[in-house]
């Protein structure tokens, strides 16, 4: 049997009807902090195709962590059929997806498919990135999200968990655009 490249799960996600108001309750609730929030349409998502037909993602996305664990609050913004509508309601919060890397998303998107877990999504962020959604909900109660490794992206993850681990209390909600700018690592 074939096993992905990579099962270390690195994010925890959940859909929200609010954003804001989730992460709010994830800083009062849970002391995590603090959340950068951004959105994210089809000028940075790009070749998506969601089950089997082109596809499209228009969500807000608020981002923490807690310890080395991000934390992923996902606010669908229209109603379009997503992967995220595929496991939860409009109005409701509940659980998504672990997400893992992988080093060859053709291979595990093969390993998937043996498996019999449709694949929901696959995408690259602003034309780089790959991503996919694995629909693994009837067997892990969840989905599955692969993303493609990149020294950039890493790097700004790694930045983002910097900020989120020294963080004093203040400032809960920030705009995603400023980790990484003095860097280049924002488009």
């Amino acid at each position: 049997m074939t096993i992905p490249s990579d099962r270390k799960i690195w994010q925890n996600a959940w859909v929200v009807p609010d954003v804001e108001a989730a992460a709010i309750q994830w800083v009062r609730l849970f002391g995590v902090g603090p959340f950068f929030i951004t959105e994210y349409g089809d000028d940075l998502l790009t070749d998506l195709v969601y089950r089997g037909n082109p596809g499209s993602l228009n969500i807000m996305v608020a981002l923490s962590h807690a310890g080395p664990v991000q934390i992923e609050l996902i606010q669908c913004l229209d109603d379009k059929p997503t992967p995220y509508r595929d496991t939860v309601a409009p109005g409701q919060t509940a659980f998504h997806h672990v997400a893992v890397w992988t080093d060859d998303m053709d291979a595990d998107l093969a390993h998937y498919q043996q498996q019999g877990a449709p694949i929901a999504v696959t995408g690259r962020v602003i034309d780089s990135v790959r991503f996919a959604y694995v629909d693994t909900q009837d067997r892990l109660g969840c989905m599955v999200e692969m993303v493609e490794r990149s020294a950039d992206f890493d790097a700004r993850l790694k930045m983002l968990e910097g900020i989120c681990n020294d963080w004093d209390g203040s400032d809960p909600l920030r705009d995603m655009a400023a980790i990484g700018q003095e860097d280049g690592l924002t488009p």
